[in-house]
């Protein structure tokens, strides 16, 4: 997967004031509903009413994975993401968070 797929994985939305640790444990929020895809998953945000993509299979299982990690690395890594793309993840994970799509728990 090339950094510029992971990077637009992210949902696209607005950021807010909390910042992103990759060290804490996250969730999905409880708010977003994920629709597999052959691509990825649809991503509906409930609260917000957005609708935007994860658009790899990989970040997909990254995300639903997240609530069985205690971190956002060790999700990264029980997901086979290959240690030179871990930073796309990492960015792509912090626009989702950002966007309200995970949160911190």
């Amino acid at each position: 997967m090339s950094t510029r797929s992971a990077e637009s994985a992210g949902a696209a939305g607005v950021g807010d004031s909390s910042v992103f640790d990759p060290g804490a444990p996250y969730r999905c929020s409880p708010q977003v509903s994920l629709r597999p895809e052959p691509f990825g998953a649809l991503v509906y945000h409930f609260g917000t009413r957005k609708l935007s993509f994860l658009k790899t299979l990989p970040l997909v299982e990254v995300v639903k994975g997240l609530e069985d990690h205690p971190d956002v690395h060790s999700a990264i890594a029980a997901a086979g993401v290959e240690e030179a793309q871990r930073p796309a993840y990492l960015k792509a994970l912090a626009g989702l968070a950002a966007s309200g799509t995970i949160e911190a728990r």
